[in-house]
């Protein structure tokens, strides 16, 4: 049996997204505790993957290069089966147990009801908001340069996004009932609002792939913090400073170029465990979250629930991908109403007001 040491995360240079489907897909077999090992590349796709790949080309987190992924690698996610499958077949599947072990991805399009804008949307998202900031490019808001030389516009854009500004929403509600109904493999979010955490989620449930501000370190010293440190600093539009070096605090979140956090790497082992693939509300545009639909197993569905195809759902053969467009909140109301959740979604979601109007 053939190996490959990879010493860091599942990566791609620019312009490899090929490398980086497969390199997540055979990631997810086999985690250790300094890094990620592929087992057993008996695929011919894989054997070349990794034979040209070039470890000082690697970055971490960063944006794909390609908005639309094709749907044809065999063997990933169900795109060489034959079975066509609906939103009913799905939900009648949970219902019967078919489905037991679910995992969930998450992104920016499950908190807009919330009243946190995603990023992408061309004139109510965040990078479209960012003009005031005289930024070089938008990304610039969280790179890890930009911010050690102007962190004001990260601050800034910060107070908007701390933990206790916002509540969950329908959406989140939704993944709460998952879990309650102990068919939640695990929830992978790459949303740093830790409304996840807010609806419900427990935290051995959840990996916030691009972290949370519940922490925070000194990116000088490496001294930690509570995020409690980041967030009072920020809600007094002063920049938060080590008391031992003076060096800038940053919250825990990823900005692009840092690695993920090591509970990211931890639990890729899930992917060949689920057998029911959900993605929701994500552009599937930064890497290495967004190969990760790829890391199933191919007889595993996968159902997206988004205002608009993105990924392998493009494609308009769909196989057992089952494809939800729409207003994520809609699709998840849905999806509960075929589930007969319905009711308890709605309670979820009266507790959550009456949660609103208390504040």
């Amino acid at each position: 049996m053939n190996r490959c040491t990879v010493k860091a995360l599942p990566l791609v240079s620019s312009g490899h997204c090929f490398r980086q489907i497969m390199l997540v897909a055979r990631t997810a077999r086999f985690v250790a505790v300094r890094g990620v090992h592929a087992v057993g590349l008996t695929d011919p796709y894989e054997k070349v993957a990794f034979a040209t790949l070039r470890p000082n080309k690697c970055r971490f987190l960063h944006k794909s290069p390609v908005k639309c992924w094709s749907s044809g690698f065999p063997g990933r996610g169900g795109n060489d089966n034959n079975t066509f499958l609906t939103l009913e077949d799905v939900a009648f599947g949970i219902k019967e147990g078919t489905y037991r072990r679910i995992l969930v991805m998450v992104g920016a399009g499950i908190s807009t009801d919330s009243g946190i804008p995603d990023f992408r949307s061309p004139t109510s998202g965040l990078y479209s908001k960012l003009q005031q900031y005289s930024l070089p490019y938008p990304e610039a808001i969280f790179d890890l340069g930009y911010f050690l030389r102007e962190p004001h516009a990260f601050l800034d854009l910060s107070k908007d996004l701390l933990p206790g500004r916002h509540l969950p929403n329908t959406a989140h509600h939704f993944l709460r009932l998952l879990n309650d109904k102990r068919v939640l493999l695990r929830l992978y979010t790459q949303n740093i609002d830790s409304l996840e955490r807010a609806a419900g989620i427990p935290l051995e449930k959840l990996v916030e792939a691009h972290g949370s501000f519940t922490s925070a370190t000194c990116t000088k010293c490496l001294k930690t913090y509570p995020g409690r440190t980041f967030q009072d600093a920020v809600l007094e539009s002063r920049v938060p400073l080590c008391v031992l070096c003076k060096g800038l605090i940053k919250p825990d979140i990823v900005f692009f170029g840092e690695h993920l956090p090591q509970r990211f790497l931890m639990h890729l082992v899930d992917f060949p465990q689920a057998d029911l693939l959900l993605v929701i509300g994500t552009s599937l545009e930064v890497e290495p979250f967004a190969s990760l639909v790829y890391a199933v197993k191919a007889s595993t569905p996968r159902v997206l629930i988004n205002r608009e195809p993105v990924g392998p759902f493009v494609s308009g053969h769909q196989g057992i991908n089952v494809a939800e467009i729409g207003e994520v909140t809609a699709g998840v109301k849905r999806f509960a109403q075929l589930l007969g959740w319905e009711r308890e979604l709605t309670e979820l979601d009266k507790e959550g007001k009456d949660k609103a109007g208390q504040l």
